[in-house]
């Protein structure tokens, strides 16, 4: 079935990646986490997305997630796992989600019929995924579907998100951006972190960004005010279409009109979201 040209792109940029991830900057998770004796906000998050892949070490966690700086990550892992197991930090993930959206969209956007009809067709979208090479997503998808609407709508964002998520890394190596080439040029693009957020959440340096940024330069992607150039504008459209082309199948089996049914109602909760505060204001942007 043939889509609207990146209509599966804007969906998850407008629906479901806002959905997933706007639980990593809730408080709510790092209350949780707290309770359960781990107060790092990085292995809050480190814990939190990994725990689905079991008490892995920090290899195969930067491995799967491909832009964390690795001595970070071995910073945390596998020491988090002696304080909780990633049974408690899945409970204390889905526990965080129910506050979160609960507190962000309210008792009766949570209680819709057009919540739960939004649920229902991320998860059917769902169903199109593939599981091989998908590390990330495959993990997800051996966890139980939540009964509650606003968590079945969450697990379903979380699913979509890192089936296409995974498919990314695979474009991203066929473009041969390294991790930090990865973030410099998607801030470059404006819809990137800022560097104040890569170098608190990925634990890159400023050293490490100027670096990736001379690398970009000379290699023509950038220019000398660290603009994509137009061929680095080519670089990164390359990119997403490589990756709409490896998560198409979600979107294709969910079909055009529920793909812009679940643009419509998904994104008017992501927006919801948004205004209520879900995200830091300058998580976005190249400053």
């Amino acid at each position: 079935m043939t889509l609207p040209p990146r209509a599966a792109r804007h969906c998850w940029h407008a629906v479901v990646n806002p959905l997933h991830a706007l639980i990593y900057f809730s408080p709510d998770l790092a209350k949780e986490f707290a309770a359960l004796g781990v107060t790092d906000r990085v292995a809050v998050n480190l814990a939190g997305r990994s725990a689905a892949m079991g008490a892995v070490g920090p290899g195969t966690v930067t491995a799967t997630f491909y832009n964390y700086r690795h001595d970070l990550v071995a910073r945390h892992l596998p020491a988090v796992w002696d304080t909780l197991t990633p049974e408690q930090a899945l409970a204390a993930r889905l526990r965080a989600a129910d506050a979160t959206l609960r507190r962000l969209l309210g008792a009766e956007t949570i209680e819709s019929a057009e919540l739960a009809e939004t649920a229902d067709l991320a998860l059917r979208a769902a169903e199109g995924c593939t599981r091989h090479a998908r590390v990330l997503y495959s993990a997800h998808a051996d966890l139980p579907v939540p009964e509650e609407p606003h968590l079945r709508l969450w697990h379903a964002a979380t699913l979509l998100r890192e089936h296409r998520g995974d498919g990314h890394l695979a474009a991203l190596l066929l473009a041969g951006l390294d991790p930090v080439e990865a973030l410099i040029s998607h801030t470059a693009t404006g819809r990137g972190m800022t560097p104040k957020w890569l170098t608190a959440t990925r634990g890159w340096e400023p050293a490490d960004l100027d670096a990736a940024a001379d690398r970009l330069r000379g290699r023509g992607i950038l220019d000398a005010d660290d603009e994509l150039t137009a061929h680095g504008k080519a670089v990164r459209e390359a990119l997403e279409s490589d990756t709409d082309r490896l998560d198409a199948a979600p979107y294709e089996h969910l079909g055009a009109s529920g793909l812009a049914r679940l643009g419509e109602l998904g994104g008017a909760l992501a927006a919801k979201a948004f205004a209520a505060g879900a995200f830091p204001p300058d998580l976005i942007g190249k400053a």
